[in-house]
């Protein structure tokens, strides 16, 4: 067999391979309308996304709009790829200026639209940050201030995007009713347990069936501070969203181009002709990620001893949405640095004490974990011992929050650069 660590990389490979916007969007590309079309997105892949519709798109049929992606993540234009959409770029995870600016414009090129206009709407992960419109009453620096606390306080993503969308007003489907009479067809990229449309990007387009009282519920269970105008806004309902069965969503269409599940499918498959024996554990894992890590590797220690229903050689892959809940720091304490990915391969190094047999690689999918340069990490059987001869401590990096700086010391980092997709996180485990 290949060295286990390039067999990891080649299946994560295949999984953003997938994931790519081109060869996923035109068999859901509408026909050109009557009248124009106008293009309007968010999100991680929103930069490859414009360049898919750009791409297919008919040379003759009028085609214009704007999408906003994160800083860096516009992937280079094809030679002889007009440009016909505006890519802008802004910041993720904590919104600021610019997505505040490209979502003012993106609200004000909806005036003026027509029953026979057509709106491709480009929406995949990272759209909530990348496009913040605060409700009346609320400041950019108010939406920092609550990203942040929610980012830290280990709510989960449908949690996060609950509050979001009753906090905007551009998401929870508002974009869609600003769009009104035309017809809008939105084309997504899912980054979320479930694929639920109202969660990806907090569903600026999609009816929302959460409430003001549910956001405030989650607010209050993980103890947010507020602004009195958001509390009151959202004790009395003012600020909710379009519901289900709205007429603002009538003849509007949604189609999901890639998934957590295809991608993962396509490792599987790519296993299987290496000769592994794949298992699929599910696209849809949520919790703590150190926890998640050290249930993996219980699974995986069963598995190198012969015991349970997986037969080795073989990888067991799980894609979702784990969380960190930041440590409160002593004073003076540097800050932990990694993500999601990192921080799930740290509890796996700690849970698999060091078995033989075992490898693993956990990444994002966008190529990016938390705001880091990387996208992930590798675990191997000698992960601990190779720590523990340098002095790291797996326990001291975890209260922390530290897993960049653990695995750059290890040599373990993922780093791939912006990949111009999100089908949120991946995870591989591999047993000879």
């Amino acid at each position: 067999m290949t060295d286990p660590q390039t067999v990891l990389r080649q299946l994560f490979d295949v999984a953003v391979q997938r994931a790519l916007p081109l060869p996923n969007t035109a068999a859901d590309l509408p026909s050109p309308p009557k009248g124009r079309t106008l293009v309007l997105g968010a999100g991680k892949a929103g930069g490859a996304m414009a360049q898919a519709v750009e791409a297919l798109w008919p040379q003759d049929a009028p085609l214009s709009g704007l999408v906003v992606t994160r800083y860096g993540h516009t992937p280079p234009r094809p030679a002889g790829l007009p440009e016909r959409i505006e890519v802008v770029e802004a910041s993720h995870p904590v919104p600021d200026a610019a997505g505040l600016q490209a979502a003012e414009r993106i609200l004000a090129l909806t005036k003026g639209l027509t029953a026979d206009d057509l709106v491709l709407c480009l929406i995949s992960g990272g759209g909530s940050a990348l496009l913040t419109l605060p409700a009346e009453g609320l400041s950019l620096e108010d939406k920092q201030a609550i990203n942040r606390q929610l980012l830290a306080s280990g709510a989960n993503i449908a949690e996060m995007n609950g509050v979001r969308k009753h906090l905007s007003r551009i998401k929870g489907g508002r974009l869609a009713a600003a769009c009104a009479p035309a017809r809008v067809v939105t084309l997504t990229i899912s980054d979320v347990p479930g694929d639920d449309p109202s969660i990806i990007a907090s569903g600026p387009t999609v009816a929302d069936a959460s409430t003001c009282a549910d956001a405030l519920a989650v607010l209050k269970r993980y103890a947010i501070n507020l602004p009195p105008t958001a509390q009151q806004a959202l004790e009395s309902g003012a600020w909710e969203t379009p519901k289900p069965g709205s007429s603002v969503f009538e003849g509007h269409a949604l189609h999901m181009i890639a998934t957590p599940q295809q991608s993962m499918e396509a490792a599987a498959d790519a296993a299987r002709a290496m000769g592994l024996n794949a298992y699929i554990l599910s696209d849809e894992i949520e919790g703590e990620s150190r926890e998640v890590g050290k249930v993996h590797a219980a699974l995986a220690r069963a598995v190198a001893k012969g015991q349970g229903a997986f037969q080795k050689p073989c990888v067991i892959l799980s894609g979702g949405e784990t969380t960190v809940t930041l440590k409160p720091r002593a004073e003076g304490a540097a800050k932990g640095r990694g993500g999601r990915a990192g921080e799930f391969c740290l509890g796996l190094v700690q849970a698999l004490q060091g078995q033989s047999g075992v490898w693993a690689l956990a990444a994002d999918t966008d190529g990016i974990d938390g705001i880091e340069d990387n996208a992930g990490a590798l675990v191997t059987p000698d992960s601990l011992q190779r720590a523990q001869t340098l002095g790291l401590k797996v326990d001291d990096y975890l209260q922390r929050n530290d897993a960049y700086t653990f695995f750059h010391a290890l040599g373990d980092l993922v780093v791939t650069g912006p990949t111009h997709t999100n089908v949120n996180d991946f995870r591989a485990i591999l047993i000879v």
